[in-house]
Parts: C-alpha cells; structure tokens; sequence
C-alpha cells in the first residue's frame, strides 16, 4: 500500500483548488461513463466537482497569500492487493470497499495530529477520487524513450483514491499541516499546527488495510522493512532481517504447490503521478485537462517555509 502526502516542488497549493479538481475529473471527459464519478467524503459518495471547489476555496480564514490551502494524499493499493480486494468482493465491489477504507485512512490522518479536537474524517474538510487509470507522464522512461506518449494509460491494476484535503479543519477556525515535523518537540509550533509523524501515518493505512481485508502481508513487502532499509540505521537494518529470516522460517513447506509466476511490477508499489507539478508544466499539452495551459506562472520563491509546501 502507497500511502504519501504529494511531493512536488512545484505544487501550487496556494490558490484555488480548481484547477486540481478539474484535472481529476479528467475520467469523466476520457471515457464518459453512463455513471459519473463523483467525488466522496464520509457523509457523501454523490459529491459534485462545483461543490469540492467552492467549499475548499472558502475554507481558508486567515492563511495568507502564500500559505497552503490543501493539500493532496495519494492513496494506491499495489496490484496484488487490488486483485485481493476484487477477489473477495468483485469488480464494483472492490472500488465501494477502497473507498470506505479512504474514509478510515483519514481518520488516521486526523488522529496522527494529536489533538483533542481532531479526532475523526468528520472533524476535516476533505474529498476523494477514485481513479481507475493512471498515464505515462514526461518523467517516465517509456516516453524519453518514445515507446508511448506522455497521456497514454499505464496497463495493469492502477485503481487508486486522489483526496484533497484542505488546510483548515471543518469549523474553519483550526490550521493542520502534515508537513509540520516537530512530532511535539516544540510545544508552542505544535499547538498551533498539531504535530504529524508522516512515517506512523503510513504505516497506519497499511495495519488498516490488512486488518480490515484480512490480507496476508509479508514482512517483506511491509511499508516498515522498506523504510527501514532505506533510512535505518545498521542495527535496525539487521533486526529487521532477521525478522524477516524468522518469518519465512516459519512459513509452511510450500515446496509441493504450484509455482505462481507474477509480472515482475506486481509487487511493486505504484509510481505516483505528480498531479500539481503537471498542472504547473511549461508546454503543457495534455489531452486529459484541457483550458489549463494559458495559466501564468508565479515567479519560484527562493526560500520555501517547510510548513507550507508540499515537500516531504
């Protein structure tokens, strides 16, 4: 499971969420299902685009010019986990259950504020997207190698959730920043902003996921063995192979089964689409969002807040 808050030094949070909601509605232009997708919240499963829009951009009592107004948190199940939630519930049923687990995956981003009075997805204005498709972008491989166009859909399992969630709490009155990083070391920057670990939020969604679909997950490919052998230390780094040593040790002899053969991306965590840097494009040309091109640009500030950009 995929779980991060938009990494873009180029996402423009700072104005008005149009533009972002008009750019994840863009399955409803490609394919013109008999049945919009409509966006959802934890009241609603109906919510219209106009409505996402309005209520984001007039949920920004006392931020500033260059403060953040929302921010956006990509949920992406890997393909196996996909193929468990369709197994277990179907084609339909699979895209109902992600998005109620959206709805619990923002209950733990609100509790990872630790706040008494930031308890739930209630307490937070927030919409989701499910999408079905993700697209090659300039970054990719495939088009700097000209073997697709930047636009084209990526094959394979790619259903994922989009939220937009806005800076302030549901009363207006309330400022939350997950890129605040003091983790309640500076008591007064804390009470202000709430302290939010990023890594415990992750690794939240992820318990949530295989507690709530009862998915077997290995050690191996748990969000904690990855991040431990990327930024842990060399204790932690051992501890957590061997952990990983007990664990295939105590499997069942499988010796007898059947060999499954993956794709070799089947575990793989899906790449993120970097939604904002894409609507901030020089020669932006995309089919997908069209009446975003003729956008001016702001001059990059030379210094950026860490509280206010999207930036992990």
């Amino acid at each position: 499971m995929y779980i991060n808050i938009t990494d873009s030094e180029k996402g423009n949070n700072k104005a008005s969420s149009g533009a972002l909601v008009h750019y994840l509605d863009k399955e409803n232009r490609l394919y013109k299902p008999e049945e919009p997708l409509h966006w959802f919240n934890g009241n609603s499963s109906a919510v219209q685009s106009y409505e996402v829009k309005s209520k984001l951009d007039n949920n920004i009592a006392k931020l500033g010019r260059e403060d953040s107004k929302f921010f956006l948190i990509n949920i992406s199940p890997s393909q196996k986990e996909i193929s468990h939630l369709k197994e277990l519930y179907g084609k339909a049923g699979a895209k109902e259950k992600l998005q109620e687990y959206a709805v619990k995956v923002m209950d733990e981003y609100a509790r990872n504020f630790k706040r008494a009075d930031i308890n739930s997805n209630g307490d937070l204005l927030w919409f989701g997207k499910l999408e079905n498709h993700r697209y090659y972008s300039h970054k990719d491989k495939e088009v700097k190698n000209g073997q697709v166009k930047r636009g084209t859909a990526k094959p394979g399992e790619q259903m994922h959730i989009q939220v937009i969630v806005s800076r302030k709490d549901i009363t207006n009155k309330i400022k939350l920043s997950p890129m605040n990083k003091s983790r309640g070391r500076n008591t007064e920057h804390s009470k202000k902003l709430g302290q939010f670990d990023r890594v415990a939020f992750k690794n939240s969604g992820e318990k949530l996921f295989d507690k709530q679909f009862d998915f077997d997950r290995p050690v191996s490919e748990t969000f904690k063995y990855a991040n431990t052998n990327a930024k842990g230390n060399l204790k932690d780094k051992l501890d957590m192979r061997a952990k990983h040593s007990q664990s295939k040790s105590a499997q069942p002899n499988k010796a007898m089964e059947p060999k499954q053969d993956f794709p070799k991306d089947y575990l793989k965590p899906p790449e993120p689409t970097d939604y904002l840097g894409l609507l901030l494009e020089k020669e932006f040309n995309d089919p997908l969002a069209p009446g975003l091109t003729k956008g001016k640009r702001r001059k990059k500030k030379n210094s950026q807040n860490n509280e206010q950009g999207l930036s992990m």
